[in-house]
């Protein structure tokens, strides 16, 4: 399955930071360095040099790939018809039949993170919940079975949107 386009304003800031910071700072350091340990003589034995340019590719590796995300991506607002119903940038609570809580953040497969509950939207969790409201149930497939959730709240950050 091809990854989604969508990503939080937030972010493609983050990435956008991060592709300046990589080509402003970072990228102008490494390259001193390693201009520096070349001049020191043979090239073959200097580590320095070997990691550094190394690291050189590494980064721009990253910048382009970062140049190319950021072009292809397209940042989903919150709109306030999407009250009440799940959409892109939705925190959600869901209760399982155990009746553990669990609260999600829907974002973009560019910048889902576990450790802060953010799943991407082309999980099977979140497009399992896309469209449905507080009091449905879902039913998703995992590795020991059917898991059936329950919707408790929605609800939208719109905070940090600007």
């Amino acid at each position: 399955m091809a990854k989604s386009n969508y990503i939080t304003r937030a972010g493609w800031q983050a990435l956008d930071q991060e592709l300046k910071y990589l080509w402003k700072e970072e990228r102008p350091k490494v390259t001193q360095s390693v201009s520096e340990a070349a001049a020191l003589g043979d090239r073959s034995e200097n580590a320095e040099y070997i990691y550094g340019k190394r690291r050189l590719r590494e980064i721009d590796r990253r910048i382009r790939f970062l140049s190319k995300r950021l072009e292809a991506l397209q940042i989903i607002d919150y709109h306030p018809q999407q009250a009440g119903k799940v959409f892109f940038g939705a925190w959600i609570e869901l209760e399982n039949n155990e009746g553990e809580i669990n609260q999600y953040r829907i974002v973009g497969c560019d910048e889902f993170d576990p450790t802060k509950n953010w799943i991407s939207i082309d999980s099977p969790v979140a497009r399992a919940l896309i469209g449905k409201c507080v009091d449905d149930e879902i039913e998703v497939q995992t590795p020991t079975g059917k898991a059936v959730f329950y919707i408790n709240k929605i609800w939208y950050d719109t905070k940090s949107l600007y």
